[in-house]
C-alpha cells in the first residue's frame, strides 16, 4: 500500500516511536510518505532523525502565500468539498475566535497536504496525536482526501477532551488507535458507543537496536539512577530533586543522570544548586539513542516519577536494557511496571520515590537481575515495533472489506 504519516512535528528527539512505526511498516513492503505540519527541529542527535529530516515534508515550511494559492486552486477545482473542508474545520475548532483562526490555519496546511497525496498516491493517510495531526487529518479527507487513522497518546488528549473535540476526531476517522488499555478507555469515554468498535489498542514498541541488544549485567558497584524525559512540568523532575536531597541528607551513595532538555532546565539548575545537590544530580542534555543505551549499561536503575503520561517509551527503552524501573501508578504505566519488573509508586508523593530509590539501592544483585529480566521478557512480549505495527497494517487493509462492528473487549 501507499501509506503517510502525519505529525505536528517529525522527526523529533521525543518521537522515536513514530520512527520506529514507520520503518517497521515500510520493511513490511509498503511505501510510507512523512509529513510534518512543522520543520524538524534543530539539533538532532539521532543519525536515523536526520536522515528522517531529509526525507520529511513539512506544510509550514512552504510559506503562508504558496498554501492560500493551492486552497484557491482547490476551490476553483472543488469548491462544494472545499467549503464542507471549511466548516469542518470551523466545527472542529469549539468556540472563540482564536480557536477558529488556528483551524483556518489547519485549513490552508490540509489543502497542501490533499493536494500532495494526490500527487503521491497516497491510498491511506495515519496521524500521530489527537491534536492538530488528527484535526489537519479530518479536514483533509473533508476536502476529498484519502481516508485516515490517527494514535492518541496522551495525556494532552485526556486533559483537553472537550477544546481538542476529540469525539468528533473519532467519528470522522476510520479507525482509532490508544496505546494502552487505558488509553483505549479514555478515547471511549468521549465518544459514542456506536463508535467504540472503531477505537484498537496498538502500543508503541522497540526496534531491534533495543530489542537484539545484549542486556549487560547491572554493574554490581553502580549507585546510579537514569530518568530520560523532557525538562516539562508532567515529568515531575521537581519531586524527583527532593527526594534526591532525602537520600543526600540520610547520608545515601548515589548519583541521578537526568538526559533531556526542556523549558524546565534553569529551574531545576536552581534547585539542584540551592540544595546542594551538584554531587549527586546531573543534567545531561539531550542525547542519542546510542548515547542513552550506553548510559543504560552503567546505571542501577531507571527513575521516572511523572505526574501525566499517556505510555512512556522511555520506560521500555530500559526494560529492554535489563534495568528495572521506578515510576509513577499513572495512565498505562501499571500494564507495564510491577513490583517483579521494578517499583510502582503513587504519583506526587516525594516519600514514596525517596523510598522506591533507597529500596532500589538496597537490592541486592540477584535481586535487580530478576526484576531487569523480568521486564526485559515483558518488553519483548508486548513492545515489538515490528510486531505491533503490523497491527495498523491490517486495520488499513481491513478499511476495504465489510465488516460486522467486532466486539470492544
Amino acid at each position: 500500500m501507499r501509506l503517510a504519516y502525519l505529525c505536528n512535528l517529525y522527526p523529533a528527539v521525543s518521537h522515536s516511536f513514530v520512527r520506529r512505526e514507520i520503518m517497521a511498516v515500510e520493511q513490511a513492503g509498503h511505501d510510507v510518505h512523512r509529513f510534518s505540519m512543522r520543520p524538524s527541529q534543530t539539533g538532532l542527535k539521532d543519525e536515523a532523525d536526520l536522515r528522517e529530516a531529509a526525507v520529511t515534508e513539512a506544510a509550514l515550511s512552504q510559506g503562508i502565500g504558496r498554501l492560500f494559492l493551492i486552497a484557491a486552486g482547490l476551490f476553483l477545482s472543488r469548491p462544494a468539498k472545499t467549503l464542507a473542508a471549511l466548516v469542518d474545520a470551523l466545527r472542529l475548532s469549539g468556540p472563540g475566535i482564536q480557536r477558529k483562526l488556528r483551524h483556518i490555519a489547519y485549513w490552508l496546511e490540509a489543502a497542501w497536504l490533499v493536494r500532495r497525496m494526490e500527487q503521491l498516491g497516497v491510498q491511506h493517510l495515519h496521524a500521530h496525536f489527537g491534536t492538530n495531526p488528527a484535526a489537519v487529518a479530518a479536514i483533509a479527507r473533508a476536502w476529498g482526501g484519502p481516508p485516515f487513522s490517527f494514535t492518541a497518546h496522551g495525556p494532552d488528549e485526556y486533559d483537553a477532551p472537550g477544546d481538542l473535540s476529540l469525539g468528533k476526531k473519532i467519528e470522522r476517522a476510520s479507525f482509532v488507535v490508544g496505546i494502552s488499555s487505558f488509553g483505549r478507555a479514555q478515547l471511549m469515554r468521549w465518544t459514542d458507543p456506536a463508535h467504540w468498535h472503531k477505537i484498537k489498542t496498538v502500543r508503541c514498541g522497540l526496534d531491534d537496536a533495543y530489542l537484539s541488544a545484549t542486556a549487560a549485567p547491572i554493574p554490581v558497584d553502580s549507585i546510579e539512577f537514569i530518568c530520560v524525559a523532557r525538562l516539562s512540568a508532567q515529568k515531575g523532575l521537581p519531586l524527583l530533586i527532593a527526594a534526591c536531597d532525602q537520600l543526600r541528607r540520610k547520608g545515601a551513595h548515589f548519583k541521578v543522570t537526568i538526559i533531556g532538555d526542556g523549558e524546565l532546565r534553569s529551574n531545576l539548575e536552581r534547585d539542584i544548586k540551592r540544595r546542594d545537590l551538584g554531587s549527586h544530580v546531573f543534567l545531561a542534555g539531550a542525547c542519542s539513542s546510542e548515547q542513552i543505551r550506553e548510559h543504560l549499561t552503567r546505571a542501577r536503575t531507571f527513575v521516572l516519577p511523572s505526574f501525566a503520561e499517556g505510555l512512556p517509551v522511555v520506560l521500555m527503552e530500559a526494560l529492554a536494557m535489563s534495568r528495572p524501573a521506578i515510576a509513577t501508578a499513572i495512565a498505562g504505566i501499571p500494564e507495564l511496571i510491577d513490583e517483579q519488573c521494578g517499583w510502582l509508586i503513587p504519583a506526587g508523593s516525594e516519600q514514596a520515590l525517596a523510598d522506591a530509590m533507597t529500596a532500589a539501592l538496597e537490592a541486592s544483585p540477584d535481586q535487580l537481575a530478576a526484576k531487569g529480566a523480568a521486564g526485559r521478557k515483558r518488553v519483548h512480549a508486548m513492545h515489538n515495533a515490528a510486531r505491533n505495527s503490523a497491527d495498523i497494517v491490517e486495520a488499513i487493509r481491513r478499511l476495504s472489506v465489510p465488516s460486522q462492528h467486532p466486539s470492544v473487549s
